[in-house]
């Protein structure tokens, strides 16, 4: 779910000035203000027949800001984007529906006057199940969001406490770390929602919300990135395939991170990123065609908002390769004694030789998980002593990745020939149902495969088509 905030400009007297502290409010010394118009979309990469999802409802009652990124849950500082809708009955969405143009689903209310300042904080709040009855022509029965699988059965979205005090999106998740309104301007923010990967299915059949969050500001003109993704072979679409397309930006540590995830269409191949806040991106694609046939990874970098990408080839590898493992999480009592965690697991690799270290996007017909695990406490006994713990299975490209960088007269894309793929496994472990880091340390990257020889590690954790490789043990220690 994308949530595309546009702020336009109005002239205001005696309105309230928030400051950083969160609660000091005074005369502003400038009349301008600005008016905020709120929508959602979301370009959906796990929906039916492909994915396991055919429909997500959840049910919004409120977008607020603050400018103080420390604010708690009620905190003064915070302005409220969306107050008729906060007013109303609460909106139901679905978050896999068609949109109305190429962004965006719905438009969550009337515009709302705000104060220039430097926003660090953005909260999204969802009705509980006990508010079900108060949402309008609710699709969802007795609970206020569910998920509807592909098999036509619906199952309550479960929210976490923290869910239900708003959906938090901190300033290390806004891009540039705040978004910044000037008095008298026009503006635009993007909420991304990545619906995918913020639903854990339960061991229990149970489904919860785990939310995964980004915003950035963006332009109301060339905000979109568009391309092709094509076979290698002989330049068409994969045709009646899946194909999963990642907008991805470096971290400070140089590892590229997913800031938003689409699919192309089974019949041009054809793909948008849209709105995409400022700045340079990697693309990177994976899919498999219509007859079951996997493909490398395709990647072009240096893309900017309102580029073409052009085609993207992928390279035909027959089958994709297999990793699996297992994640153990515990407390930090003596002795230590298992606990549950979320844990969110990406595979990366490296483009080329000198290029970034890309995630590669998880296929959901292959990966119904989209890499989100829950761990627990082992049935059959066989968790470590002292650790609840989960076993994964992810299925990733055999071989390696093409890549070429954008050029406006067209990327010239060379195939990685290492073979097998080396990659490795980000593990990201958040507070069950929430987006607080949690265990000491809160990522852990796992490089090498599972020895046999106690206490001696590994090998590199690499991968070929049709083959299966065991991954060393994440072992997550001082959580909640």
């Amino acid at each position: 779910m994308r949530i595309a905030i546009s702020v336009s400009s109005a002239v205001l007297l005696g309105l309230l000035t928030f400051g950083c502290s969160g609660g000091s409010v005074s005369t502003p010394t400038s009349p301008k203000a600005s008016t905020v118009n709120t929508t959602v979309s979301d370009p959906a990469a796990c929906q039916a027949p492909d994915g396991p999802f055919s429909h997500v409802y959840v049910s919004i009652t409120d977008v607020e800001a603050s400018t103080n990124a420390n604010a708690s849950a009620g905190d003064s500082s915070f302005v409220d984007l969306t107050p008729s809708l906060k007013a109303g009955s609460p909106m139901q969405v679905d978050l896999l529906g068609q949109a109305n143009n190429q962004c965006f689903l719905a438009s969550l209310g009337s515009t709302q006057q705000l104060q220039a300042g430097s926003y660090q904080q953005i909260r999204i709040m969802l009705a509980p199940d006990s508010a079900a009855s108060s949402v309008s022509s609710n699709k969802c029965g007795t609970y206020a969001n569910c998920v509807v699988l592909s098999d036509g059965s619906m199952h309550d979205l479960a929210l976490s406490s923290e869910a239900q005090t708003g959906l938090k999106i901190p300033s290390g998740q806004i891009a540039n770390g705040a978004f910044n309104v000037a008095g008298g301007t026009t503006e635009d923010l993007d909420i991304d929602f990545n619906t995918c990967s913020s639903i854990v299915e339960e061991g229990n059949g149970k489904y919860r919300l785990d939310p995964v969050l980004h915003a950035g500001e963006v332009s109301t003109t060339s905000t979109s990135i568009n391309g092709t993704i094509v076979s290698s072979s002989n330049n068409k679409p994969l045709v009646g395939g899946t194909v999963v397309v990642a907008a991805e930006q470096q971290d400070s540590t140089g590892v590229d991170r997913v800031v938003m995830r689409t699919t192309a269409d089974p019949t041009t191949g054809g793909f948008v990123f849209c709105p995409l806040p400022a700045g340079t991106y990697d693309i990177v694609a994976v899919g498999v065609d219509g007859a079951g046939v996997a493909y490398s990874a395709g990647v072009e970098t240096g893309v900017q908002p309102g580029d073409a990408a052009g085609n993207i080839p992928l390279v035909a590898s027959s089958t994709q390769g297999t990793i699996t493992g297992e994640i153990t999480s515990q407390n930090g009592a003596t002795p230590p004694a298992g606990t549950v965690a979320d844990v969110h697991v990406s595979a990366l690799t490296q483009a080329t030789a000198s290029g970034p270290l890309v995630t590669v996007p998880l296929l959901p017909s292959q990966n119904p998980t989209n890499g989100t695990y829950a761990t627990a406490a082992s049935t059959t006994g066989s968790c470590p002593t002292g650790t609840d713990c989960v076993s994964y299975t992810l299925m990733v490209p055999g071989v390696g990745p093409n890549t070429g960088a954008y050029s406006s007269s067209g990327a010239k894309f060379t195939q990685a020939t290492t073979t097998p793929v080396n990659y490795t496994l980000d593990m990201q472990a958040v507070v069950p149902g929430g987006s607080k880091a949690d265990c000491n340390p809160s990522e852990i990257k796992v490089s090498t495969v599972l020895s046999t020889t106690l206490g001696v590690t590994g090998g590199p954790l690499t991968v070929s088509a049709g083959a299966t490789t065991n991954a060393a043990t994440a072992a997550f220690v001082g959580c909640n």
